[in-house]
């Protein structure tokens, strides 16, 4: 279970141990998975508003705390003949830096986890069009063929005659899991707007909550420690808060640097010194035989 240090920021008590043993030169760092995160924005009297869903406390990862829609990427995110609209892929690779075969992925599937974790399908019968409700038994059977991996992204595209809108979604910002985790994600955050006629549900057996709720709302219950989040949850939370609606945040999404935050472990004066570049609140202070400060 993860304790929470410093209001609600997720920290496991196994971090000081595993942080200890790499800078030792004890523990090997795992390589970490591609992954695709999805701020999803609406509209409301106070601003905009973001989905977010609450991990169960069961997960190994993240338990209890929360999150945005997202997952890593699927060997079927790079189909090449997946349907596309919006940006080309050499623009998303610049972009996103990577190949073209890992911005198809990585956008794919920011898409599709968007769809099986909330039901939101950023997807439409043609490039400029979105599709509306996607509920239903069979939109429902889709879904969870999605989820089973008995259907890939592309061959659910092309059943149902959709283009993927690439467009629709807008690079935030990149963080990689810190190399003492036990696992670790290179993850890609995007923002993009609920499409009109979608409505957001629990499809997630991984979240036991989801709740909309303004950015500014939910960074005061994270400085209460009433919510639990990880780093860039909160992280990205607190940026949003400069938005008054949602396409003001899509419109500055382009300009964001994309350099991966990635923290760092060092020894100071006999303790440990945990650090995200750029982001000081995270700061920890770990004694060489005690909890963190």
């Amino acid at each position: 279970m993860a304790n929470a240090q410093a209001g609600g920021q997720w920290y496991p008590p196994e971090w000081p141990g595993r942080i200890r043993a790499l800078a030792s030169g004890e523990l090997t760092p795992v390589t970490p998975k591609r992954a695709a995160t999805v701020m999803l924005l609406k509209d409301t009297g106070a601003g905009p508003a973001v989905h977010m869903l609450r991990r169960r406390t069961s997960m190994a990862f993240a338990g209890g705390a929360y999150a945005y829609p997202g997952g890593g990427v699927d060997p079927g995110d790079d189909d090449r003949h997946v349907r596309w609209a919006g940006p080309s892929l050499d623009w998303w690779a610049d972009r996103l830096g990577v190949d073209r075969a890992g911005a198809q992925a990585i956008v794919c599937a920011a898409v599709r986890e968007t769809y099986e974790e909330a039901g939101v399908l950023l997807a439409g019968p043609a490039p400029d069009a979105v599709v509306g409700d996607t509920t239903g038994a069979d939109w429902e059977a889709d879904r969870a063929a999605l989820v089973a991996r008995e259907l890939s992204f592309a061959e659910f595209l092309d059943r149902r005659g959709l283009v993927m809108r690439s467009d629709l979604l807008g690079a935030w910002t990149r963080w990689i899991t810190p190399e003492f985790e036990q696992r670790r994600y290179d993850t890609w955050f995007f923002v993009a707007a609920l499409p009109e006629g979608q409505l957001t549900r629990n499809a997630s057996t991984e979240a036991d909550r989801t709740v909309w709720i303004t950015p500014h709302e939910a960074a005061g219950g994270y400085d209460r420690g009433e919510l639990l989040m990880m780093p860039p949850t909160i992280a990205t939370l607190r940026q949003l808060t400069a938005y008054g609606t949602a396409a003001e945040a899509l419109g500055a999404a382009p300009a964001r640097d994309l350099t991966p935050v990635l923290a760092s472990a060092r020894l100071v004066d006999g303790e440990i010194v945990l650090s995200w570049p750029g982001h000081d609140e995270f700061t920890k202070h770990i004694p060489t035989g005690g909890a963190p400060a």
